[in-house]
């Protein structure tokens, strides 16, 4: 997920310092799957082992997302087809980075609408419905469980990304003359590009409604 109100273009550029002292950006380890790639269509599998090479693609993957720059990334958008997801609110590397391993959203409540992005859809952003409070619960890379309640933006960020997770993007939240301009502009961005198009995922059941968060 990238953020939209310009904190995270804030924190956009991200250096390494040369032996020499001089400055040379960031490299990513993996590139960004962007819309139109299957992998992004697929539902992502159960993790099974939480190990060492688990924790390894998770670093990689919070080194992925402060280059790109955004604050949160799905595995899927790397093109692993596993339910793990990282991420820091903070937008800067090492601020507040986190990992949620087969997170599974358990009720939401309210609504609220926000400027959404996404690294997947390079550029764009639309106003976007959500529930504004979330409970979503999982585990951590030492295999412990997890258990969140979230309110606006970190709420958004687990359900843009464990959307990602079942093969959803942002663009399927959007309804009616929105959508159909929306999809104009991804189809001739990306077929432009040469990206071959999948077709959307079956939508993945929505989590019940009924949060009182204090």
């Amino acid at each position: 997920m990238r953020r939209s109100d310009g904190v995270d273009g804030e924190a956009s550029k991200y250096w390494d310092i040369g032996s020499n002292g001089s400055l040379a950006a960031m490299t990513s380890p993996f590139d960004v799957r962007v819309y139109g790639d299957p992998v992004l269509r697929a539902v992502a599998d159960e993790v099974t082992d939480i190990d060492g090479a688990l924790a390894a693609l998770a670093d990689d993957m919070f080194t992925t997302m402060y280059a790109e720059p955004g604050i949160g990334l799905a595995a899927p958008q790397i093109g692993v087809g596993k339910r793990l997801f990282v991420y820091d609110l903070g937008g800067e590397e090492g601020s507040d980075p986190k990992v949620i391993v087969n997170p599974v959203i358990t009720e939401s409540d309210g609504e609220w609408f926000y400027t959404e992005g996404c690294l997947s859809v390079p550029g764009l952003s639309w106003e976007i419905r959500r529930p504004k409070l979330v409970h979503i619960t999982g585990y951590d890379l030492d295999g412990n469980e997890v258990s969140v309640e979230a309110d606006e933006l970190e709420a958004r960020l687990f359900q843009h990304e464990l959307d990602h997770l079942d093969g959803v993007l942002l663009v399927d939240h959007l309804e009616g003359e929105t959508k159909t301009e929306a999809m104009k502009v991804v189809r001739e961005r990306f077929l432009a590009a040469g990206t071959r198009l999948a077709p959307a995922a079956e939508p993945a059941p929505r989590p019940k409604p009924g949060l009182t968060l204090p």
